[in-house]
């Protein structure tokens, strides 16, 4: 009787034992399809706009006509300003940097950074604003529409947005997921614009497109009274460590386009996040931990910008007259007044563009982890 008790124990423990290993091979299996799927998903979901997309320039909100630019001597502005999707205020780190952080705070912070940067950039009375990261649709940014809210902060401004994100739900980090985010960039105008056009940037084919933005800039035309044409360029270059290749390549289109322009009698103007260090010194103008072969900040190719056209914080450097703010802080960690700080938001100018002025608007990181940088111009006759 013992043994049969015995034999039973072992049939029944056995058993169990079979049934659990069923059930966590189950479970394994169930992963790895979900796994499967999943990159299947964002597989089939990617795509890239087609180059050479008309964009659409809209009216301003307050239904106002704009006036054509007349005086080609006349004193004018641009600001650029990368709004980090409206998350990034000084508490804010990012996963992509070493930080934490990937998705906003809340929708009421994603919209107090927008107005904040907006706020503090119309003090400026700009005539031309050029904006990076921002967000019409996002996880990352609780859905808030950012590029409505720039036209309500400019009624008077023509506007144009130039898609440069469209991602596929990014399941990652998994405490709290980037999300799916459709996002670009925002060119507003107190003048009258012509018409604008989307250029496709080359980006790399590995995996990592998956994860950096659809690179393009978007070119606007400001007709003048003269004839000449004031080309505004808003600029977003690939970060992160992308190929040597690609970043040569996307500079030389970029600059094919600026030479055009130039050589068709235009005024040129390329602003916005470069994704380097503008100035080339910034780890010693500003102190920083990093040096330049440990940080991801390098500097910027100033070798082949074409001639005819200036860096023009470069220029200043050079002249022994540069004195402003960085204009991006390390997104590692919060901001607390000692990150590593970078010139990266600059302009790029032909030489018929006079520069009255070009600084940066120390706002000290508060709504973004850039800070705008401005430009008083004006256009050689």
């Amino acid at each position: 009787m013992r043994r049969i008790l015995n034999r039973t124990g072992r049939a029944e423990g056995s058993t169990t034992v079979n049934k659990a290993l069923k059930i966590a091979a189950g479970v394994v299996a169930a992963l790895i399809l979900a796994v499967v799927i999943y990159v299947v998903y964002v597989m089939a979901s990617y795509y890239r706009l087609d180059d050479s997309l008309a964009l659409e320039v809209e009216a301003p909100a307050d239904g106002s006509t704009l006036p054509e630019l007349a005086a080609q001597d006349a004193e004018l502005t641009v600001v650029a300003a990368n709004l980090g999707f409206g998350a990034y205020g000084p508490d804010f780190d990012f996963f992509m940097d070493g930080g934490t952080g990937s998705v906003a705070e809340s929708a009421d912070e994603v919209r107090a950074n927008i107005e904040g940067s907006a706020d503090a950039i119309k003090e400026l009375s700009p005539d031309f604003v050029l904006f990076q990261e921002a967000d019409t649709d996002g996880t990352r940014s609780h859905h808030v529409d950012e590029y409505a809210l720039l036209r309500q902060a400019f009624p008077g401004f023509a506007s144009v947005f130039a898609q440069n994100y469209d991602s596929p739900y990014l399941a990652w980090p998994p405490y709290a997921p980037h999300g799916a985010n459709r996002a670009g960039m925002v060119t507003l105008t107190r003048f009258a614009a012509d018409d604008a056009l989307r250029r496709s940037l080359p980006i790399s084919d590995s995996l990592s497109k998956f994860l950096d933005l659809d690179r393009c800039y978007s070119i606007t035309r400001i007709p003048l009274e003269s004839g000449a044409d004031l080309v505004l360029f808003n600029v977003h270059l690939s970060a992160y460590g992308a190929d040597a290749a690609i970043m040569e390549g996307q500079r030389q289109m970029l600059y094919e386009d600026m030479v055009r322009e130039r050589d068709a009698g235009n005024y040129v103007i390329a602003g916005g996040d470069f994704n380097h260090d503008m100035i080339g010194v910034s780890n010693e103008v500003f102190g920083n931990q990093t040096d330049t072969d440990a940080s991801w900040a390098k500097p910027f190719d100033f070798t082949g910008v074409p001639e005819g056209f200036s860096v023009l914080a470069k220029e200043q450097l050079d002249a022994g007259t540069f004195d402003s703010a960085a204009t991006c802080r390390d997104a590692g960690r919060a901001y607390d007044g000692t990150n590593d700080r970078w010139v990266m938001d600059a302009f790029i100018c032909s030489s018929n563009v006079t520069c009255l002025e070009q600084r940066t608007l120390d706002l000290d990181f508060a709504y973004s982890d850039h800070n705008p940088v401005y430009l008083r111009f004006s256009l050689v006759p």
